[in-house]
């Protein structure tokens, strides 16, 4: 099973071919993804390592979480995976649309969720209690004015 490495603190200006020649010169079945900025296209500061050996793993982990790398002491440790119902963009890694858009997939356990956004209809319920103490004192300052007039 492949293991998935976090490596953090990377410069935003750095050669992603010159990262991973360093990270194969561990061990054979090492792939780096850099992760980009989408309006910039400038490094996030991170990336992923897949790894195919759980040892080679264990030893990208030993010889460069810590190591200066273009003046930035990276920081290498195991990814944890998010969970499918995580926050963020829809979950599932913050993927977005793809076939049949998100979480549109077979077997999916999103429920459908009906929301109001705007309405013209007037409320006929209570206020909003976060702001029902200030729309107290208001109708009191309301009626004072009306009985001294």
């Amino acid at each position: 099973m492949s293991v998935r490495l976090y490596i953090g603190n990377l410069p935003q200006t750095f050669e992603a071919k010159e990262l991973e020649t360093q990270l194969t010169s561990v061990g054979e079945g090492i792939r780096f993804k850099t992760v980009l900025d989408r309006e910039t296209g400038a490094c996030r500061g991170f990336g992923f390592a897949n790894v195919d050996d759980e040892k080679v793993a264990d030893a990208l982990i030993e010889q460069f979480n810590g190591k200066d790398f273009n003046g930035n002491t990276l920081r290498v440790e195991r990814s944890e995976r998010r969970e499918s119902n995580a926050g963020g963009a829809g979950g599932a890694g913050g993927r977005r649309g793809g076939p049949g858009g998100p979480g549109n997939a077979p077997g999916s356990a999103r429920k459908a969720v009906n929301k109001v956004v705007h309405s013209d209809a007037k409320a006929e319920s209570a206020p909003d209690p976060r702001w029902a103490g200030e729309l107290s004192k208001l109708k009191d300052l309301l009626a004072d004015q009306k009985t001294t007039v």
